[in-house]
């Protein structure tokens, strides 16, 4: 088998935010009191030229800005960005580009820009509608900051956004949880994502943990969420992604089905095929601490470059292509990682020995409902076996 290109994405990471937040374990920072917007989106665009060479003649179907706060950064800077993107890699005619907001840094009419700088769907954090969760959660923004943000999206003629949710949060009941949802379709999201509240280490609280709900409590909300949105038009097409038809996340879908993104920015993670560079899938990585990336050079800001090892191909793709709630066929496996599917003939039978895996007539493979709720363990199975010696 040989490796194919497959499409191609662009994360940018926008390291600040106002607050850190007491369960975050991404790589955010406070914002200082003047953020250097112009520095940094210079310093982006020269580190787009270490991994421009990797489109290979391909286009970008999506960008996506995360953080931190992406929307702590004016629109005529994100303009300016996205210019420069293109002056380095052609943009797809339909692509799609997100920017992640907290209702609690945007200001009036920004979103207007930000549609004029060319951003065509944004992600808000909102997380939850509760008063008192969200004080907990450390949010700076209230429940009717939602409202508000979501009003002003649609002004803007931003109707493809995306609500962030949590659930299994502190103390937080099912009935709660439930209203949580409810309160989120009310403002009619094109998508929702939503997902558990998990104590990450390096995090407030996970050395100074809250009491969380039960587990059998937290599955309860996770089932009539999915019922509740199935109800309402949304599809889960993800572990915790619903969409209304036709509105699915085209960047998040290109992770999942081990698509090639370039990632820029502090911190930020990047997968590359490299057919230039002897047929490999190459891992980078930049620099975390955005005062080190502001310093470095454009050729000192990545910070490892790796080539995937084959043998853990496996379990890099099926880490991803299992979180799709319709899977992957056979011949999408065998193009993005260079491998056969036969490679793969011993986990795949203990997968479905223990009633975790299934495929259907077309050789379409994916979780089983046990398989989806025990995922970490369906996945584990296509780890490579490493040898002691």
């Amino acid at each position: 088998m040989s490796l194919a290109l497959p499409p191609l994405s662009l994360y940018v990471h926008m390291p600040w935010c106002v607050r850190k937040c007491p369960y975050c374990d991404f790589n955010s920072h406070t914002a200082p009191e003047l953020v250097p917007q112009a520095q940094y989106i210079d310093a982006l665009l020269e580190d787009l030229q270490n991994d421009a060479s990797a489109a290979q003649g391909r286009a970008l179907t999506s960008i996506f800005f995360g953080g931190g706060t992406p929307s702590l950064f004016a629109p005529d800077q994100i303009g300016r960005l996205l210019e420069g993107v293109r002056r380095h890699i052609p943009f797809d005619p339909s692509i799609e580009i997100t920017l992640e907001a907290n209702p609690g840094t945007i200001e009036h009419g920004r979103f207007s820009g930000y549609r004029d700088a060319g951003v065509n769907r944004v992600s808000l954090g909102a997380q939850t509608f509760n008063e008192e969760q969200l004080k907990l959660l450390g949010r700076i923004h209230g429940a009717g900051d939602i409202g508000r943000a979501v009003d002003e999206l649609r002004q803007a003629g931003l109707d493809n956004f995306n609500l962030d949710l949590m659930y299994g949060l502190p103390a937080q009941s099912v009935a709660q949880a439930r209203q949580d949802l409810e309160s989120a379709l009310a403002l009619q999201p094109a998508h929702l994502s939503q997902y558990q509240l998990t104590l990450e280490p390096g995090t407030v609280f996970y050395h100074r943990p809250p009491a969380l709900p039960e587990p059998d409590d937290c599955w309860q909300m996770q089932i009539d969420s999915q019922e509740l949105l199935a109800t309402r038009g949304f599809e889960q097409y993800e572990v915790s992604a619903y969409a209304r038809a036709g509105r699915r996340s085209r960047h998040n879908l290109n992770y999942w089905q081990f698509g090639d993104y370039i990632g820029i920015g502090a911190g930020a993670h990047g997968k590359l095929t490299r057919l230039d560079e002897g047929a490999a899938i190459v891992r980078t990585t930049r620099v975390k601490q955005p005062r080190e990336y502001l310093s470095r050079a454009a050729d000192l800001r990545v910070s490892e470059r790796r080539v995937v090892p084959v043998e853990d191909l496996p379990f890099e793709f099926m880490l991803n292509g299992l979180r799709l709630i319709e899977g992957f066929e056979e011949p999408a496996f065998e193009s993005r990682t260079g491998l056969l599917f036969s490679t793969l003939d011993a986990p795949i039978a203990e997968a479905e020995r223990k009633g975790l895996l299934e495929h259907d007539a077309h050789r379409r493979w994916r979780a089983t409902p046990d398989g989806q709720r025990f995922l970490n363990d369906l996945q584990e199975l296509f780890l490579p076996e490493r040898s002691d010696s």
